[in-house]
Parts: C-alpha cells; sequence; structure tokens
C-alpha cells in the first residue's frame, strides 16, 4: 500500500463497566509516554482531536487516549437497557466516571487529563473531586461556571432549541458558528459544524445539563484545590462567549499555583479551529507536563 496515506492512530472498542452499566465504548490512540486523555466536547465525540493524535510532536511523549462518550460518536447507547424510555442527561457524577474508569481499566499511571468545553470544566471538577486520579489536568474553554447569559435560558429552554423535533440538526451545527474566530480556516468551522450535525437526537441538549447547570463551583470549592495534587493548567480563547478569557482568569486566580493562558486568535474550539495557532500555546503546557512528570520520577 505504497500510495496509500495511512494515519498512525488505532481506533477500537472497550468494554467498560460505568456506575453499574456494561458500555461498548470506542476510542482511538497514538503515541506513547505519559498517558493523556482526551475529552470532548457536548454533544460532538474523539474526531475533534484527530490533529493531536497525528501531530508527532505530542506522539513522541505521549500516548494519546480520545474516547466517545456513550451515546457519543461510536460509542452506542449501553446495550442492556431501556434508554430509550429515558430522557438523556449528563452529570457531574457521570462526567467523573469515565475517565477515572478509563484510568482503572487501561492501569495508567501517572496520567493527564485534557478537555475542551464541558471537558474543559471537567478538568476543574477532576481537580477538585478526584485529584488522585490524575497527574495533571488540562482545562481548555472551562469555567467556574458557564456564563449566565448561556446559561439563564434554563434546561427547558435548551430542550426547546436543541432537542426540538421541528428543529433539524443543521442548527446545532449553525449554532457553533458563534463560538469560534470567524477568521479561522473555513474548513474546520465547517467540520466543528459537520460534527454536532452528526450528533444523536437530544445528546447535545442533555450535555448541557452538566456544561450549563450541573458543573458549578463555588469560590471556596476553587480555593480548595490543591495543585500539589492534581496540577491544572486552564487555557480560553480570546472568541469563546461561553466561558471568557476573563473567567478563566477569574479561577485561575482562586486556584493557588493553577497556571493560566488566554489564547488569542482562538475561540471555543480551540483544537479544532486552528490547530496551528493552538499549537502555540498547547506545545509550552506540555513541556511542563513533561517536567512536572520529572519531578515525580514518572519519567526520567
Amino acid at each position: 500500500m505504497a500510495n496509500v496515506k495511512i494515519e498512525p492512530i488505532i481506533g477500537r472498542y472497550a468494554y467498560m463497566n460505568v456506575k453499574g452499566k456494561e458500555y461498548r465504548m470506542y476510542f482511538e490512540e497514538a503515541g506513547e509516554g505519559i498517558p493523556l486523555i482526551l475529552g470532548h466536547t457536548a454533544g460532538a465525540d474523539g474526531r475533534e482531536y484527530r490533529r493531536i493524535l497525528n501531530d508527532p510532536n505530542v506522539t513522541k511523549n505521549f500516548r494519546c487516549i480520545a474516547f466517545d462518550l456513550p451515546f457519543h460518536g461510536k460509542s452506542l447507547p449501553p446495550e442492556n437497557d431501556d434508554w430509550w424510555a429515558k430522557q438523556y442527561d449528563m452529570y457531574t457524577d457521570d462526567m467523573l466516571a469515565w475517565p477515572n474508569a478509563i484510568v482503572d481499566a487501561f492501569e495508567l499511571e501517572n496520567p493527564v487529563y485534557m478537555g475542551m468545553s464541558m471537558g474543559g470544566h471537567l478538568a476543574i471538577d477532576i481537580c477538585h473531586k478526584t485529584p488522585e486520579k490524575f497527574m495533571a489536568c488540562i482545562g481548555l474553554e472551562g469555567a467556574l461556571r458557564t456564563d449566565d447569559e448561556y446559561a439563564s435560558c434554563g434546561l427547558e429552554g435548551v430542550r426547546w432549541e436543541f432537542d426540538n423535533p421541528q428543529i433539524g440538526t443543521a442548527e446545532l451545527g449553525a449554532a457553533m458558528y458563534l463560538n469560534m474566530n470567524p477568521c479561522s480556516p473555513y474548513k474546520n468551522i465547517k467540520e466543528v459544524s459537520w460534527l454536532y450535525n452528526c450528533s444523536g437526537p437530544g445528546i447535545f441538549a442533555g450535555d448541557l445539563t452538566y456544561y450549563n447547570e450541573d458543573h458549578h463551583l463555588t469560590d471556596d470549592e476553587a480555593r480548595s484545590i490543591d495543585v500539589n495534587k492534581c496540577m491544572l493548567y486552564l487555557m480560553n480563547g480570546e472568541y469563546d462567549p461561553n466561558t471568557t478569557v476573563d473567567e478563566g482568569q477569574e479561577i485561575a486566580d482562586l486556584i493557588p499555583g493553577c497556571e493560566y493562558t488566554a489564547m488569542m486568535g482562538l475561540g471555543h474550539f480551540p483544537v479544532c479551529e486552528d490547530y496551528d495557532k493552538f499549537t502555540e500555546y498547547f506545545y509550552p503546557v506540555l513541556d511542563k507536563v513533561l517536567e512536572l512528570a520529572k519531578s515525580k520520577g514518572a519519567i526520567k
């Protein structure tokens, strides 16, 4: 197959027991070294991280694992459950359960978690609730809470807009345009939109149960985060209206030792909308993670 370009990414399925149910989870991985678990945004899937998994500057030191949550991408709903008879909603405990289960099932040592959007919120929740599971977390577009302008419509408003049989998935994909730098490469903006067009019925709305409502840290809870247990790096894009650069700075100021970067020229999907620009901010953070791993004796 000399004339066929084959990516180094390997896709597999793993049967995971999470919160008393068995799931057939799809994940892709590439690279070797420090485990780097990658959590996708609300309503999307692990394809968002394809550029990272194809980046030799990352995979030479990190074993990248991008997984699809149940109901997302290639991870089907649970087989032995009447899921169709229930409303899909994602809560903090559900979000925490998945990366933690992957760490245990794959027997990962000194792993790092990185998530974007709801995955960025989760990076903060991991440091707050289960810091013993990870050496470090990288939160992209995370904050204490989602901006009130976007959360104030309530879950009923979210259901009306994003889980309405009278509104097609094309509307959902188009809504993502408002969250990116309009000067990002147009092909990348369209790719993000396409991923959201692929979302299952009601899944984005159900994910926003966590993103808009259930993730809500107080100032005191943020101050209680100990980066000596799990280091936290936060990175927010200037074009993100949901979790602004000021809101990223707000939570970083509350957490002693947290490191924060405002990413100029990027929005709510920094990994996807302009990867070259993103690496200007991402590579230095990975260098810090490598130094942290050395200081902990995780690598030589």
